[in-house]
Protein backbone atom coordinates (compact mmCIF):
# COMPACT_ATOMS: atom_id res chain seq x y z
CA UNK A 1 0.00 0.00 0.00
CA UNK A 2 1.43 3.36 -1.04
CA UNK A 3 2.09 5.82 1.79
CA UNK A 4 1.93 9.54 0.96
CA UNK A 5 2.94 12.44 3.19
CA UNK A 6 0.90 15.52 2.30
CA UNK A 7 3.57 17.97 3.37
CA UNK A 8 6.65 19.80 2.21
CA UNK A 9 7.85 20.14 5.83
CA UNK A 10 11.32 18.68 6.39
CA UNK A 11 10.39 18.22 10.07
CA UNK A 12 7.45 15.96 9.24
CA UNK A 13 9.58 14.02 6.76
CA UNK A 14 12.15 13.38 9.51
CA UNK A 15 9.42 12.22 11.87
CA UNK A 16 8.10 9.71 9.31
CA UNK A 17 11.64 8.38 8.96
CA UNK A 18 11.77 7.83 12.75
CA UNK A 19 9.07 5.22 12.20
CA UNK A 20 11.21 3.47 9.56
CA UNK A 21 8.56 4.22 6.95
CA UNK A 22 9.01 5.46 3.42
CA UNK A 23 6.46 7.91 2.13
CA UNK A 24 6.09 9.73 -1.15
CA UNK A 25 6.14 13.48 -0.53
CA UNK A 26 3.31 15.40 -2.18
CA UNK A 27 2.91 19.06 -1.17
CA UNK A 28 -0.79 19.89 -0.65
CA UNK A 29 -0.77 23.49 -1.96
CA UNK A 30 -3.76 24.80 0.00
CA UNK A 31 -4.65 28.20 1.40
CA UNK A 32 -3.69 27.99 5.09
CA UNK A 33 -5.55 31.12 6.17
CA UNK A 34 -7.31 30.77 9.50
CA UNK A 35 -10.95 31.81 9.35
CA UNK A 36 -12.40 34.58 11.48
CA UNK A 37 -13.90 33.16 14.70
CA UNK A 38 -12.13 29.82 14.11
CA UNK A 39 -10.24 28.47 17.13
CA UNK A 40 -6.66 27.28 16.85
CA UNK A 41 -7.86 23.72 17.49
CA UNK A 42 -10.55 23.93 14.79
CA UNK A 43 -8.07 25.40 12.30
CA UNK A 44 -5.53 22.63 12.86
CA UNK A 45 -8.18 19.97 12.29
CA UNK A 46 -9.67 21.66 9.23
CA UNK A 47 -6.31 22.35 7.58
CA UNK A 48 -5.03 18.80 8.08
CA UNK A 49 -8.25 17.50 6.48
CA UNK A 50 -7.99 19.96 3.57
CA UNK A 51 -4.38 18.94 2.96
CA UNK A 52 -5.35 15.25 2.79
CA UNK A 53 -8.22 15.94 0.40
CA UNK A 54 -6.06 18.17 -1.84
CA UNK A 55 -3.44 15.44 -2.17
CA UNK A 56 -6.14 12.80 -2.77
CA UNK A 57 -6.97 14.67 -5.99
CA UNK A 58 -3.39 14.09 -7.19
CA UNK A 59 -2.61 10.52 -6.09
CA UNK A 60 -3.95 7.45 -4.32
CA UNK A 61 -2.90 5.44 -1.30
CA UNK A 62 -2.77 6.14 2.41
CA UNK A 63 -2.36 9.89 2.82
CA UNK A 64 -0.94 11.40 6.00
CA UNK A 65 -1.65 15.10 6.48
CA UNK A 66 -0.91 17.34 9.42
CA UNK A 67 -1.13 20.99 10.34
CA UNK A 68 -0.20 22.89 13.46
CA UNK A 69 -1.45 26.04 15.10
CA UNK A 70 -0.55 27.60 18.42
CA UNK A 71 -2.53 29.71 20.83
CA UNK A 72 -1.36 32.09 23.54
CA UNK A 73 -4.24 33.72 25.35
CA UNK A 74 -6.72 34.46 22.57
CA UNK A 75 -4.03 34.96 19.94
CA UNK A 76 -3.42 32.31 17.30
CA UNK A 77 0.20 32.00 16.24
CA UNK A 78 1.12 30.79 12.80
CA UNK A 79 4.46 30.61 11.03
CA UNK A 80 6.22 33.96 11.51
CA UNK A 81 7.85 34.10 8.06
CA UNK A 82 10.51 36.65 9.06
CA UNK A 83 12.73 37.96 11.87
CA UNK A 84 10.40 40.74 12.99
CA UNK A 85 7.36 38.47 13.34
CA UNK A 86 9.41 35.75 15.09
CA UNK A 87 10.62 38.26 17.67
CA UNK A 88 7.04 39.52 18.18
CA UNK A 89 5.73 35.97 18.66
CA UNK A 90 8.43 34.96 21.14
CA UNK A 91 7.98 38.23 23.06
CA UNK A 92 4.25 37.44 23.31
CA UNK A 93 5.06 33.89 24.50
CA UNK A 94 7.56 34.97 27.16
CA UNK A 95 6.33 33.84 30.58
CA UNK A 96 3.16 32.36 29.07
CA UNK A 97 1.64 28.93 28.56
CA UNK A 98 1.22 28.27 24.84
CA UNK A 99 -0.91 25.41 23.58
CA UNK A 100 -0.01 23.86 20.25
CA UNK A 101 -2.67 21.97 18.34
CA UNK A 102 -1.45 19.47 15.79
CA UNK A 103 -4.12 18.23 13.44
CA UNK A 104 -3.63 14.77 11.97
CA UNK A 105 -5.59 13.20 9.16
CA UNK A 106 -5.03 9.75 7.64
CA UNK A 107 -7.08 9.12 4.51
CA UNK A 108 -7.13 5.79 2.66
CA UNK A 109 -8.22 6.58 -0.90
CA UNK A 110 -8.86 2.91 -1.69
CA UNK A 111 -11.45 2.39 1.04
CA UNK A 112 -12.46 6.05 1.36
CA UNK A 113 -11.83 5.81 5.11
CA UNK A 114 -10.81 8.89 7.05
CA UNK A 115 -9.31 9.13 10.52
CA UNK A 116 -8.74 12.46 12.17
CA UNK A 117 -7.52 13.85 15.48
CA UNK A 118 -6.14 17.05 16.98
CA UNK A 119 -3.41 16.51 19.55
CA UNK A 120 -2.70 19.32 22.05
CA UNK A 121 0.68 20.00 23.64
CA UNK A 122 1.38 22.83 26.07
CA UNK A 123 4.67 24.64 26.55
CA UNK A 124 5.34 27.12 29.34
CA UNK A 125 7.92 29.67 28.25
CA UNK A 126 10.45 31.14 30.67
CA UNK A 127 10.53 34.89 31.12
CA UNK A 128 12.77 35.74 28.17
CA UNK A 129 14.89 38.82 27.75
CA UNK A 130 14.89 40.69 24.45
CA UNK A 131 18.55 39.71 24.04
CA UNK A 132 17.71 35.98 24.47
CA UNK A 133 14.87 36.21 21.96
CA UNK A 134 16.86 38.02 19.28
CA UNK A 135 19.85 35.69 19.72
CA UNK A 136 17.61 32.64 19.50
CA UNK A 137 15.95 33.93 16.31
CA UNK A 138 19.38 34.71 14.85
CA UNK A 139 20.72 31.22 15.63
CA UNK A 140 17.75 29.03 14.63
CA UNK A 141 15.83 31.18 12.15
CA UNK A 142 12.50 29.49 13.04
CA UNK A 143 10.51 31.32 10.36
CA UNK A 144 8.65 28.24 9.13
CA UNK A 145 7.56 27.04 12.58
CA UNK A 146 4.31 27.92 14.34
CA UNK A 147 5.26 29.80 17.49
CA UNK A 148 8.74 30.71 16.19
CA UNK A 149 10.81 27.93 17.76
CA UNK A 150 12.16 24.45 17.11
CA UNK A 151 11.73 22.21 20.14
CA UNK A 152 14.00 19.62 18.56
CA UNK A 153 16.83 22.16 18.62
CA UNK A 154 17.83 25.09 20.80
CA UNK A 155 14.17 26.03 21.30
CA UNK A 156 14.05 23.82 24.39
CA UNK A 157 16.20 26.48 26.14
CA UNK A 158 13.20 28.84 25.91
CA UNK A 159 10.97 26.62 28.04
CA UNK A 160 10.14 26.27 31.69
CA UNK A 161 8.06 23.12 31.19
CA UNK A 162 6.26 21.00 28.60
CA UNK A 163 3.19 18.77 28.91
CA UNK A 164 1.27 16.57 26.55
CA UNK A 165 0.80 13.00 25.41
CA UNK A 166 3.30 13.07 22.52
CA UNK A 167 6.31 15.43 22.24
CA UNK A 168 6.46 14.68 18.50
CA UNK A 169 3.22 16.64 18.15
CA UNK A 170 5.16 19.73 19.12
CA UNK A 171 7.51 19.15 16.18
CA UNK A 172 4.55 18.84 13.83
CA UNK A 173 3.38 15.21 13.60
CA UNK A 174 1.88 13.25 16.54
CA UNK A 175 3.51 9.87 16.02
CA UNK A 176 1.59 7.96 18.71
CA UNK A 177 -1.76 8.87 17.13
CA UNK A 178 -0.28 8.29 13.67
CA UNK A 179 0.87 4.76 14.57
CA UNK A 180 -2.61 3.93 15.85
CA UNK A 181 -4.22 5.25 12.66
CA UNK A 182 -1.75 3.42 10.43
CA UNK A 183 -2.38 0.12 12.24
CA UNK A 184 -6.10 0.65 11.56
CA UNK A 185 -5.34 0.63 7.80
CA UNK A 186 -2.98 -2.34 8.02
CA UNK A 187 0.37 -0.57 8.28
CA UNK A 188 2.34 -1.40 11.40
CA UNK A 189 5.70 0.38 11.69
CA UNK A 190 7.02 -2.48 13.84
CA UNK A 191 6.14 -5.06 11.20
CA UNK A 192 6.95 -3.21 8.00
Amino acid sequence: MSLILASSSPYRQQLIQKLNLTAEIVPPDINETIYANESAQQAAGRLSHEKAMAVALKTSGVIIASDQTAEVGRHILGKPGNVENAIKQLTMCSGQAVTFYTGLCVYNTTTNSLQQDVVPFTVVFRQLSHKEITRYVELEQPFDCAGSFKSEGLGVALFESMSGSDPNALIGLPLIALCNMLRNVGINPLLS
